[in-house]
């Protein structure tokens, strides 16, 4: 009987994946996609069985393209597209609009005299007093969080943003027959968005920054092991900026970058539900099609050199000693960096990885371990592991027995059955994750935009099936050397 019972759990677990997998397969054919003349990308995929639809817009602009004059303007330009247009989150835009303009001039002024050496503290104050009134009174204009409601009164849900090294996405789910609604909010914010309460949002971001970096352990051990990893690629610097380039980001610039960059030409629109595809693609045109192409977003043509010696640093912080490790590799579509995808479940992922397993469970040195890529992915990237000593065991003591494990990996060929399961790991998270609308909405924005063809998402699997151990064995011993890592260590004191 038990024997019964363990072939008809096997059959349900292979069907299981056998469906995604047959979705994965017609997903090709299921995607229709559509290219309006001002170069805005349309993806569109037809699933009734739910009446909603997820509706990614994703803009190809991140931290990555910014330069030392506008560095955090993405990320705060995230915050300020929630702020409104000329007809949402106003109460009276001509009545706003002057008052907006005397905003920026007074904020300006207070600006530029902030960074002059020598500047009068009286006059300083008196600005910002005056800055202080100004916006006073114009929060008495303003309608908060109007996007939202907007959304929320009709049935949407999970709006939100968000903002990375190498894209920016504004991303709803809602009901299908609410669908123009979106395409009148969006295209009218892509037009027409006003960068409202600047001056207050910029102190935001700054608390933001303040929060979870320089006051937050992990976060500060992050930021600093990037900013030692690269040498001058734009990936050592943080999504959110250092705080003198917010504090010295002006209104100006902001306005600037938004209106070059975050332009159809930059944009893949993904509309994934209850759609007809004839229908949608005349709506997105009868709304988006006017919209001025915009400018293409610069190549980033910074290249970082190959790392020669290993780097280190020591990070003081009043918190229990954490430590990462990050090595330089490709990205994709290379070969080695779908490799890393398997190194990263055999390392890092769960309590049954190798690293878990041997550091957490078997020797007690770590209270936590986990692996990951980072920063983004459009460029060569960093392969990373990080841990939490446990008490009172030192980093030194688990980042030795990191190594070690990172030697298994290079002298043992990975046995079938591991390399099967993390092979069938890889391929049904990624599998459920595309069947639902918002999962799947995402990564073809995401892929579009970062690999240039939504497709990488259809030709993942095959080739991942076909990697091998001595491939996993050739990547390991390439980029695991002393050379090609850079050690971040977080402690107190002198420790």
């Amino acid at each position: 009987m038990s024997h019964l019972f363990s072939r008809l759990a096997l059959l349900l677990v292979l069907l299981f994946l056998a469906a995604p997998a047959v979705q994965a397969q017609k997903l090709e054919e299921k995607v229709a996609t559509h290219l309006l003349k001002n170069g805005l990308k349309l993806l569109l995929v037809e699933r009734p069985e739910s009446p909603t639809v997820a509706a990614y817009i994703t803009i190809g602009v991140g931290s990555v393209h910014e330069t030392s004059q506008n560095r955090g303007v993405a990320h705060l330009l995230e915050h300020m597209l929630f702020k409104g247009t000329e007809t949402i989150g106003t109460r009276d835009f001509r009545q706003e609009k002057p008052l907006l303009e005397e905003i920026e001039k007074v904020g300006s002024r207070l600006d530029r005299l902030k960074n002059q050496p020598g500047a009068d503290p009286q006059e300083i104050a008196a600005l910002q007093q005056q800055l202080d009134r100004l916006q006073a009174k114009h929060g008495e204009l303003v309608i908060k969080d109007e996007f939202s409601r907007i959304y929320a009164e009709h049935g949407g849900a999970g709006f939100n943003a968000f903002t990375s090294k190498d894209l920016t996405t504004y991303l709803v789910s809602l009901p299908a027959n609410k669908l123009e609604l979106w395409a009148a909010v969006e295209s009218d914010r892509m037009q027409s968005a006003v960068l409202r309460e600047f001056y207050t949002e910029r102190e935001v971001v700054m608390e933001e920054r303040r929060r979870s970096y320089e006051t937050s352990p992990r976060g500060l051990l992050y930021e600093n092991l990037l900013a030692t990893a690269f040498t001058m690629h734009p990936y050592r610097n943080p999504i959110i900026g250092w705080m003198s380039d917010l504090e010295n980001l002006t209104l100006e610039e902001t306005r600037d970058f938004f209106q070059r960059y975050y332009a159809p030409v930059n944009t893949v629109i993904a509309l994934v539900g209850d759609i007809d595809t004839p229908a949608a693609i005349a709506m997105v045109e009868r709304y988006f099609g006017n919209i001025p192409a915009g400018t293409p977003v610069p190549p980033v043509v910074a290249v970082e050199p190959p790392q020669v010696a290993e780097k280190r640093i020591h990070v003081r912080f009043d918190a229990e000693p954490q430590l990462s490790i990050a090595f330089h590799k490709p990205t994709l579509p290379a070969k080695e960096d779908y490799v890393f995808d398997l190194i990263d479940l055999i390392l890092g992922q769960g309590r049954t990885s190798r690293l878990y397993r041997a550091l957490v469970v078997e020797k007690g040195l770590a209270t936590s371990v986990s692996t990951s890529s980072a920063p983004g992915s459009r460029f060569p990237n960093l392969f990373v592991i990080s841990a939490v000593p446990r008490f009172p065991h030192t980093p030194q003591e688990v980042e030795a027995a990191i190594y070690e494990e990172l030697e298994r990996l290079i002298r043992e060929p990975v046995q079938p059955e591991e390399l099967e399961q993390v092979r069938t790991r890889l391929r049904t998270d990624r599998l459920r994750f595309l069947r639902g609308n918002d999962g799947l909405a995402r990564m073809l924005t995401y892929y579009e935009t970062i690999a240039g063809d939504w497709r990488y998402v259809v030709t993942y699997d095959e080739q991942v099936a076909a990697l091998t151990a001595a491939d996993v064995q050739d990547v390991a011993r390439r980029f695991f050397t002393p050379t090609n890592r850079t050690v971040a260590i977080l402690t107190r004191g002198d420790n």
